[in-house]
């Protein structure tokens, strides 16, 4: 059994070992069943199977992600807004997140690349 994110900020850091690990089924685990990703740039994708879909092609390349030092989350009840910097310093990372019934936290919405407006 995989771990579960306790904690919103455990959400990235679960992303990355998952990604790293080449483990496209439990990075959509991470997302509710109806979470939106806005991924690739200009599209989104909808939904915990096309994310998975979405993620098995990603990692047939084998990328290496870096875990990202997060920014502040805020929590409101049931919801919490995580983010972090990207390493190269361009755009930000954001995702909403919900407290599910037993206590732990998924996904509900993912902007994984902003870019600053031109």
């Amino acid at each position: 059994m995989r771990e579960k994110a306790r904690e919103p900020e455990d959400l990235t850091r679960l992303f990355v070992e998952r990604s790293n690990a080449g483990d496209a089924e439990g990075v959509a685990e991470l997302y509710e069943p109806e979470a939106v990703m806005a991924y690739p740039p200009g599209e989104t994708t909808v939904g915990r199977e096309a994310i998975q879909a979405l993620w098995e092609q990603v990692l047939a390349n084998r990328p290496r992600f870096e875990p990202e030092p997060p920014l502040p989350t805020l929590i409101s009840g049931d919801i919490a807004l995580t983010a972090t910097p990207p390493a190269d310093g361009t755009g930000a990372r954001a995702q909403v997140a919900r407290r599910q019934p037993d206590g732990t936290w998924l996904r509900l919405l993912d902007q994984p690349e902003f870019r600053p407006p031109r």
